[in-house]
């Protein structure tokens, strides 16, 4: 279990990215109030909180009912990831853990970023949404394990929390380069751990 649970933790804080969202959230709201600041990333955690617990809790049962198998469901979320923590280890946005320029954009000219672009997609983006469905299968009914899992996911969303609601004195604490280091190790970790969701899904495939 506490194995299940440290795996379920470095992938979520991987595909969600603290680091991502408090860099971000503090550009979008450096003209805002403190109180402002702490509504707003009270409200996207929330709501994000409740994207994601409901893909890790139903993740499987859509799946059934569109058909996708659990092999190709790991194979699809384990190249996912390993796009994610090559954009970690080479510091490069693709989008899928953090918002594309286009998003950033539109997002300057809202009032409100709650929903868009902080609750999705970048706390709960494709990345995270498709980790809890792995990690939840991987967990095989275990009901110790999926509450490790789900356990996790909500110890990294209020890391994310706690980020965005000193994001910047963290910021001003460890520096460009002492995220960048966090974020690095975290994505080998990450690809390693893709690597495993492919192979396992091709053994469960049966074409070998």
């Amino acid at each position: 279990m506490i194995e299940t649970a440290f795996v379920a933790f470095a992938t979520f804080f991987a595909t969600v990215g603290p680091p991502d969202v408090m860099a971000v959230f503090a550009a979008l709201t450096a003209d805002a109030s403190p109180r402002m600041r702490r509504r707003i990333a009270l409200r996207a955690t929330l709501i994000a909180t409740g994207i994601l617990v409901f893909f890790t809790l139903a993740g499987e049962f859509l799946l059934s009912t569109l058909g996708i198998s659990l092999p190709a469901l790991r194979i699809a979320g384990g190249i996912l990831l390993l796009l994610i923590g090559i954009e970690m280890v080479f510091a490069i946005s693709s989008g899928a853990t953090s918002t594309t320029a286009e998003e950033n954009e539109e997002a300057t000219v809202r009032q409100d970023i709650t929903v868009f672009p902080l609750a999705t997609p970048l706390i709960a983006g494709p990345g995270a949404m498709g980790a809890s469905i792995l990690l939840m299968s991987d967990a095989q009914g275990d009901f110790l394990l999926q509450t490790a899992v789900v356990l996790a996911l909500l110890a990294v969303l209020l890391v994310t929390l706690i980020g965005m609601l000193l994001a910047t004195q963290l910021q001003r604490f460890l520096g460009v380069t002492g995220m960048q280091v966090i974020t690095r190790i975290l994505g080998v970790l990450l690809t390693a751990l893709a690597v495993q969701f492919v192979l396992d899904g091709l053994a469960q495939s049966g074409l070998f």
